[in-house]
């Protein structure tokens, strides 16, 4: 279903000074902030992708690596702290979280929890998935994908342990501003059904608010808030890739900063979030793949381009300091069993929500992104029977009644294949408040939860801001209005009709209990849904080649010369990218002879490579890379490098091999 990571001296003299006890601080850097980055690329080959639901969408290598990007911020005068990450993937989900926090908790004590860390992902739909617990969402991936989740797991970790380790006094500003030419609203049919549509008069939300984070007088990262889906990248697209939002991140930091992630120095980091995007689409022409190209590679750059520059137009202007205490709160809620008072409801009556079902709409899916599963179930045959089996579960009358009007097609919550009991959670940092919300907000529902929040707590709604794909996942939110007209978002709103109104009263007892600094119970505990562990995903058996070739050989060599603006070529004999996945590491290097040395000047990383892997015969494969020469690359002699790893059909080792292409001119 569509839905939607110094030296030893430094290290000591951190750790004591965040050991010893708070005392109150003054002056112009009331805070300690870090940042931190690390790489959560999965399965670059046969691993199903995640966002699409579409069974044939596989990984076939890597356009650029996905990356988890986190903050730390301290109180100086209180101790109390909260870890911040966006990473770039489809969804945050429990699985994802509770394995991050088990592994900072094993470093770190009770100094990072469930209640003070906040994840999130930004919603690229170009990643690997079976990264949940949920089976509804490792469907079309043929289940769990150990390798991947571990991947994403290792680099969120990663993220928050490097921003832990670099705190250091510093500051926290705002900046805000508008962008109107990177989002459009797909589904306008609900939007126009709200009566407080007025808000929003080009029906998108086009604020952008900045975080500036500074250490001892030095700019060091950001972190920019706008609303639109990270799917510039098309359903048929099988390059791994961040999209929009992972390339506006990849400017600002490599373009822009000189960031070289390999290279494993402390740099600018820059991300960008989404926060209420559920209707919010990148496709300015209401077409996969469309607006403000016909090119989906294109669109990717210039709509993540878009949201780079304006965010950096917002970093250097007008700034508003970061004045205030860190805290937060967070608890669990059962959404498929919230009574919700009629002081949230659009006429005034007490209602409920519904055990999560998937409505007929939610198959179709939306039109301007991406279609989802047509006839999902017809002709399934093994292996997929034993994945469908849950599924097909009759929705209780009760139940139906209670989802109406949604065409309920799958209990989906009744069977634990997506989830009910969901984390809510609201992090402060000053001024700025976070409400984390597990799923995908449309722009009126968002308004209409900040608003309530903003009102418990006594500040303006612009302090107020939906931090969406949060801690978990459940699929949409949509107000009432939008729900009845059960388009696209409104069958994938799993909770029924009243889904905001219980989040506009559930997330104002968290405002209420932070403003009053009381704490709030923890709620009810999420179990362990059945078939979490199912995988009818093939691994890697061997890997083979002709006898007269090597690992690493160069079947096709790039031509002897190129100018800026052609594409360098090579392709190698390889092994199967699962063998190993290069995280924080590389597939590919373009290397420039500087000097008498080779010297990396790009890896699989990067805007201009591709790195694209192909099964040849049964157990042997191909890769090809390639190299966009930019614009400005400087005249000289350069080369494609592979590396890889090829697994034994004898003794189950893998070794790693590297190959390297003739040299070959720019200029």
């Amino acid at each position: 279903m569509r839905t939607t990571v110094a030296t030893v001296v430094a290290c000591l003299a951190g750790a004591l000074l965040l050991a010893g006890p708070p005392t109150a601080q003054a002056g112009p850097e009331p805070y300690l902030v870090g940042r931190g980055i690390s790489d959560v690329t999965g399965a670059a080959a046969e691993n199903g992708m995640m966002g699409y639901s579409k069974f044939d969408q596989k990984t076939s290598g890597i356009h650029q690596r996905q990356r988890s990007r986190a903050y730390v911020v301290v109180d100086r005068s209180t101790g109390k702290r909260v870890a911040y990450v966006n990473a770039d993937l489809a969804m945050i989900f429990r699985a994802v979280q509770e394995a991050v926090l088990t592994k900072l908790q094993a470093r770190y004590g009770g100094l990072y929890t469930r209640e003070n860390v906040l994840l999130s992902a930004t919603h690229t739909h170009a990643g690997p998935g079976g990264f949940s617990h949920n089976l509804a969402y490792n469907l079309s991936v043929l289940g769990m994908q150990r390798q991947t989740l571990d991947a994403i797991v290792d680099g969120i970790t990663e993220s928050v342990v490097a921003a832990h380790e670099d705190l250091a006094p510093g500051s926290l500003s705002l900046g805000r501003g508008e962008l109107t030419d990177a989002s459009v609203n797909r589904s306008r049919v609900a939007f126009e059904r709200n009566p407080d549509k007025g808000r929003f008069p080009a029906a998108i939300d086009p604020a952008m608010t900045v975080l500036k984070f500074r250490q001892n007088g030095r700019d060091v990262g950001a972190i920019s808030w706008f609303a639109t889906h990270n799917t510039s990248m098309t359903n048929e697209n099988t390059l791994i890739s961040p999209d929009n939002k992972g390339y506006a991140s990849y400017q600002w930091e490599h373009d822009d900063q000189g960031v070289r992630y390999l290279d494993d120095r402390p740099g600018f980091v820059a991300a960008f979030p989404n926060t209420n995007a559920g209707d919010m689409s990148p496709n300015l022409n209401l077409r996969p793949g469309s607006g403000p190209t016909e090119d989906e590679v294109d669109n990717t750059r210039i709509i993540g381009e878009r949201q780079n520059r304006k965010a950096q137009q917002i970093f250097t202007g007008p700034q508003t300091a970061v004045t205030g205490s860190v805290d937060h709160r967070m608890r669990f809620v059962d959404m498929g069993s919230v009574a919700v008072d009629g002081r949230y409801t659009p006429d005034g009556r007490a209602g409920t929500t519904c055990s999560g079902v998937v409505g007929a709409s939610t198959i179709a899916g939306s039109v301007e992104d991406g279609p989802a599963i047509p006839g999902f179930t017809e002709g399934m045959q093994n292996p997929l029977k034993a994945l469908l089996e849950p599924l097909h579960v009759e929705v209780p009358q009760w139940l139906k009644d209670c989802q109406y009007p949604k065409a309920s097609l799958v209990p989906t919550g009744l069977v634990q294949a997506t989830p009910n009991v969901l984390p809510l959670q609201i992090v402060k940092l000053g001024q700025l408040h976070l409400v984390a919300v597990p799923g995908e907000v449309t722009i009126v529902a968002g308004l209409r939860i900040r608003t309530g929040v903003a009102a418990e707590l006594g500040v303006p709604v612009q302090d107020v801001l939906i931090q969406g794909y949060a801690n978990d996942y459940s699929q949409y939110v949509t107000t009432p209005e939008e729900y009845d007209a059960q388009q696209y978002e409104g069958g994938s709103t799993l909770f029924g009709r009243n889904t905001t109104p219980a989040y506009q009263q559930e997330f104002g007892r968290l405002a209420a209990a932070l403003r009053a600094g009381t704490p709030v119970v923890a709620g009810p505990t999420p179990g362990k849904p059945p078939f979490t562990d199912l995988d009818l995903q093939t691994g890697v058996v061997f890997d083979d080649k002709a006898l007269w070739h090597r690992f690493g050989q160069v079947l096709t060599e790039p031509a002897a010369s190129y100018r800026p603006g052609e594409t360098a070529t090579a392709v190698f004999v390889t092994g199967h990218p699962k063998n190993d996945l290069h995280r924080n590491g590389t597939f590919l290097e373009v290397q420039r002879l500087v000097n008498g040395r080779w010297t990396r000047v790009a890896d699989d990383g990067d805007w201009t490579t591709r790195y694209r892997w192909k099964r040849v015969g049964v157990a042997n494969s191909e890769a090809t890379v390639t190299w966009d020469i930019p614009a400005g690359t400087a005249a000289g002699r350069y080369r494609l490098v592979h590396h890889g790893d090829w697994k034994s059909g004898w003794t189950g080792a893998i070794s790693p091999f590297t190959g390297t292409s003739r040299t070959f001119t720019v200029g």
